[in-house]
């Protein structure tokens, strides 16, 4: 059976069965309704309102600027587009580092002003506190552990991780603790494929890989790296599906030839 072809609408129990079946999940990330209504229609099972509009839509070299603001005016304008795919938003950096219940208002907030049906945390036992609070109060998680881009300071850049020992045990530990406290999902980021294998045999939620081999329950890229809008962002993990770069130029130059040869607009494009 393909969860993916006969749900009208994809919930959390969707895709815990996707685990079930074998059935393989896919994720993108998305900031805006035009882009949401398309990847909706196209079949994507999960949009992810991801941190990366930090990067990818305002210019910062990381995640860590958006605001709690900013994050529920992009999520609000993806939640109007979605028909079928399940909508998971990101918690922004500082606001569940700290104070567990500062983070279960911020979670709440969230899900009240942008109908998302879930959202995601990165890290472990560091955060255990806020995950039990968030969790227990209904709210679905996706955990996220590896490189995972709100610490980008601590580890010292984008770099491979858990490749020793001590992390890589560490992951699989927190790995479990997020299965225990009720997270439906996790996502592996920029780890080793035989370790992001043991992890998602180890489990009985999925994984949701990005920079970790094939052996996860589902992937995750960025829009925009996908697309080929980033030409000088090309890291080994992406696939990159289209040349948008190129084919934008291509055509704004041509918009512009046009203007200026009085080309455009013809007779039929005046009234």
């Amino acid at each position: 059976m393909s969860v993916h072809k006969d749900v009208k609408k994809v919930t959390v129990n969707s895709i815990l069965e996707m685990k079930a079946t074998v059935e393989k999940i896919s994720v993108l990330t998305v900031y805006d309704y035009t882009m949401a209504s398309i990847l909706d229609a196209a079949g994507v099972d999960i949009l992810l309102v991801g941190d990366s509009a930090a990067n990818v839509m305002a210019g910062y070299d990381t995640t860590l600027p958006i605001t709690l603001d900013q994050m529920i005016y992009h999520a609000q304008s993806v939640s109007r587009a979605i028909k079928r795919a399940l909508l998971v938003v990101d918690l922004p950096f500082g606001t569940y580092q700290g104070n567990p219940y500062d983070a279960l208002n911020a979670a709440v907030r969230v899900m009240k002003e942008t109908g998302a049906q879930a959202l995601k945390l990165e890290g472990g036992i560091e955060i255990k506190e806020a995950l039990r609070l968030i969790i227990n109060a209904g709210i679905p998680v996706m955990g996220h552990l590896g490189l995972t881009p709100q610490s980008v300071n601590a580890f010292g850049g984008f770099g491979l991780r858990a490749t020793g020992v001590q992390e890589a045990h560490k992951l699989n530990s927190d790995a479990q603790l997020l299965h225990e406290l009720g997270c439906f999902s996790v996502v592996l980021e920029k780890i080793p494929a035989k370790l992001a294998k043991e992890v998602t045999d180890h489990l009985r939620i999925p994984t949701i890989g990005i920079g970790a081999g094939p052996h996860t329950d589902g992937q995750v890229l960025v829009l925009q790296d996908l697309l080929g809008m980033n030409k000088n962002f090309k890291p080994k993990f992406v696939r990159q599906y289209l040349n948008l770069d190129t084919l934008i130029t291509e055509a704004v130059q041509q918009y512009i030839t046009d203007v200026k040869t009085v080309n455009f607009p013809n007779d039929k494009e005046s009234y």
